[in-house]
């Protein structure tokens, strides 16, 4: 268990140290380039969710 909890420590740590750095330094993108992205990840996740229920399904 207590390789558990040290494995989620550095993953926290990574991600309070990574967060801000990819805020700072990272390409903004506009609200038209933004909205051309999103209209894409409900269909995408849904895919991925037939996806798995098939590979479920047929394992």
């Amino acid at each position: 268990m207590k390789v558990v909890f040290g494995i989620l420590a550095i993953l926290f740590l990574a991600l309070i140290i990574i967060v801000p750095l990819v805020e700072k330094y990272g390409k903004s993108y506009s609200q038209e380039e933004v909205s051309k992205i999103s209209r894409w990840v409900l269909p995408l996740v849904g895919l991925l969710l037939v996806i798995q229920l098939l590979a479920f399904i047929f394992k």
